[in-house]
């Protein structure tokens, strides 16, 4: 059980991958989960189009894909993150890159662990739980 970090079509970014972990595991003990196998795959605008287009019917780019395999209290899944999208993001709410990346890295772990965004108020409620676990994080 462990937590793998790939580049398709991109160059891998610059993250502590060992303190990503660790924080990773930290926020999924918050929600009294365990983490099993999690793959971030970090990718372009044009590969998470075709992820959103030939797995979920989607045809729209978007910043992060969460397939979630979890199991009882272990979450696993495969998180897809355009960093083009996280650029973009960035720029348009004022934020630097790197905290960005680190939000939508922990969105798809508060996916894993049950809180959704889609429905009436959750995205207040998804924006409140990102914010309590970017503090959690060792920088």
């Amino acid at each position: 059980m462990a937590i793998y970090y790939y580049a398709e079509e991109v160059t891998l970014p610059a993250i502590k991958k060992r303190q990503t972990s660790a924080w990773v595991k930290r926020v999924a003990a918050k929600y009294g989960k365990k983490t099993g196998d999690i793959s971030y795959i970090f990718c372009s605008d044009q590969k998470i189009l075709e992820v959103n287009r030939e797995y979920l019917q989607h045809d729209y780019y978007t910043d992060i894909i969460t397939f979630d395999y979890s199991e009882g209290d272990t979450i696993s899944g495969d998180l897809f993150i355009s960093l083009d999208t996280v650029k973009t993001n960035a720029e348009k709410f004022g934020a630097l890159y790197d905290e960005e990346l680190h939000r939508t890295i922990i969105h798809g772990i508060l996916h894993l662990c049950g809180i959704n965004d889609k429905g009436p108020g959750e995205r207040e409620i998804m924006e409140k739980n990102e914010n309590e676990a970017l503090t959690m994080r060792e920088r």
